[in-house]
């Protein structure tokens, strides 16, 4: 599988420039051939192949004197840009065709060099390499100071070079791991996300939420009140805007670092992971919206998904209308209704449930279930069985000749 190993790079103020340079050409040629397509498509002629069009904005455009600064950088970079324009579109019309999962994709736009991220990409064949003393050497770049946290387990396929909205540069490879398989356990979690506790496990253990962006909220408020007092396009707003980067820039890397701690935990304390299939998007429309997004629960399942696949371990997702809360753990009773201040309910069985560790226990048993079913389907080679069903009956909706009871009949 491939990861990437992201390392914090320091350029020099010559490299600092070749580099904004290098951002500024891809830029165009991305804009470029954004605007060739458009016009062709204004125009009424057939779309311009990836062929033809890195013949106009590229071979053909350092030709002429708006663009002869194109030669400047590596070919590359550019050739790359252009690919990512073509990906664009390529989700783009999969998207409209319905056959792309997930939300609808835009179609492409224009690039500004107001950007909060500029990036560049080098592939192998642009003869990008590390030095005997760990330098990153990249073409008319020259030989870039890195900070290593940890070596990279293979030769990396290529490398894009970032810089973020605080003014830090960062080299992001990408390199093909083989799966690490850790020793099998027997034990199993189900994880139910939330925003009082960040996550309660079916064992009964909370992780407590760390709120980074509340506690920053005060000086974010005073960085953002400094930054509203600057004149627009002054020297002092660029500097109060950094400013206020940079306290972001804090927030999301803590953030981070709780994400790989945790998931890293959970992963090598279970043999199996069980979680929700979390409506994200629609819950950071509602007045949670900001504690939503400071929870980051999209970029924890992530790792607890990729970190699965490299360990060896199972990872499975449930359905996001399954009722975890509104289920009673020991006998199956569904309540009507669990309003979120319910935080603790008292089945008519008699059973005591803490709302959270009651859904962490139900997702647990809804993902063994599931897994068990698809057993029941597929071999272990992944092959249909024509025996095969689900151990299950399917829900139906009931008939009216069928025999039934009286609402409240014992």
């Amino acid at each position: 599988m491939q990861l990437r190993y992201n390392v914090r790079l320091y350029p020099t103020p010559v490299q600092r420039e070749a580099l904004t340079r290098a951002f500024g050409c891809a830029r165009v040629v991305y804009n470029d051939g954004l605007r060739a397509r458009r016009d062709a498509h204004a125009a009424g002629l057939p779309y311009v192949s990836d062929g033809e069009l890195s013949r106009q904005v590229i071979a053909e455009a350092k030709k002429t004197p708006e663009r002869s600064w194109l030669g400047e950088v590596s070919a590359v970079v550019l050739q790359q840009a252009l690919a990512d324009l073509n990906t664009a579109y390529r989700n783009f019309f999969a998207s409209l065709a319905g056959t792309r999962k997930g939300r609808k994709v835009a179609p492409p736009r224009f690039r500004s060099r107001k950007d909060n991220r500029q990036a560049i990409r080098f592939t192998r064949n642009a003869r990008f390499s590390i030095t005997a003393g760990g330098k990153l050497r990249l073409p008319k770049i020259g030989d870039v100071e890195v900070r290593w946290s940890r070596t990279l387990p293979a030769d990396p396929s290529s490398v894009t070079v970032v810089k973020d909205a605080a003014g830090r540069y960062f080299a992001s490879f990408v390199v093909e791991v083989a799966e690490q398989p850790l020793p099998p356990i027997g034990a199993e979690t189900g994880i139910d996300l939330g925003l009082g506790h960040f996550a309660v496990l079916s064992n009964g253990r909370k992780i407590d939420a760390p709120r980074f962006l509340r506690r920053a909220e005060k000086k974010l408020k005073r960085l953002q009140r400094a930054l509203s007092r600057k004149r627009k396009g002054s020297n002092n707003r660029a500097k109060a805007r950094t400013a206020v980067a940079r306290q972001h820039a804090k927030v999301a890397d803590a953030r981070r670092e709780f994400h790989h701690q945790e998931s890293t935990r959970i992963i090598r304390e279970n043999q199996t992971v069980i979680v929700e299939d979390l409506a994200v998007v629609g819950l950071a429309r509602t007045r949670l919206a900001k504690s939503v997004h400071d929870a980051g629960w999209s970029s924890f399942i992530g790792m607890l998904e990729y970190k699965a696949r490299l360990y060896g371990r199972t990872f499975h997702r449930i359905d996001r209308w399954f009722p975890s809360s509104k289920l009673c753990s020991e006998c199956g009773a569904l309540a009507e209704s669990m309003p979120l201040s319910v935080r603790s309910w008292i089945c008519p069985c008699g059973a005591v449930h803490d709302r959270d560790v009651n859904a962490a226990k139900n997702i647990l048993a809804a993902g063994r279930a599931e897994r068990l079913n698809a057993s029941h389907t597929r071999g272990r080679d992944g092959a249909c069985r024509p025996g095969g069903g689900q151990v299950r009956p399917p829900h139906r909706v009931a008939q009216p000749d069928e025999a039934g009871s009286r609402r409240g009949a014992a």
